[in-house]
């Protein structure tokens, strides 16, 4: 199983193509805070679910000065029928060999109905301007999880 990361540990950095099929690297973004999320199977209805939720706070997200990057392993013609279907407005990034999913924890093996499976973890990272890990979250559930990252985080709720 991957290490996981705690708080203080130094994100690891990563090139990935995104659903516009522009490459994005993370140590570009330093200065910005960026909220990474590991996500299972795009256009599925929990990742859906999760997604839909991060675009509806990214405004204020951005506003409080984090950016917000979605990270799956599906190919970025997937991620562009999931952005264009689902009107989505974070960043969309693929990981077809899981290198990255691994860097972080977020694939290994976890429990799917009282089964252990090798799979993603649903994980979500807070990314500091200095690259380091601010907040580390393994096993997030796709609903609520973002009013609840946004109350960890002390930014008040959009409503």
């Amino acid at each position: 199983m991957t290490d996981r990361l705690a708080p203080g540990d130094t994100a690891p950095d990563f090139t990935l193509t995104a659903d516009t099929g522009e490459q994005l690297t993370l140590s570009d973004l330093r200065g910005r805070k960026v909220i990474v999320y590991f996500y299972p199977a795009a256009m599925t209805p929990g990742c859906s679910k999760q997604a839909c939720d991060f675009t509806d706070s990214l405004d204020s997200l951005r506003g409080a000065g984090y950016e917000v990057l979605g990270i799956s392993k599906d190919a970025p013609s997937k991620l562009a029928k999931f952005r264009e279907r689902d009107a989505l407005t974070l960043t969309l990034l693929s990981d077809a060999d899981l290198g990255v999913h691994r860097a972080y924890g977020a694939y290994g093996t976890k429990k799917l109905y009282g089964k252990d499976v090798e799979g993603v973890i649903r994980s979500t990272f807070v990314v500091d301007e200095d690259g380091k890990v601010e907040v580390a979250q393994y096993n997030v559930k796709a609903t609520g999880h973002v009013a609840k990252l946004r109350r960890e985080l002390g930014l008040a709720s959009d409503v």
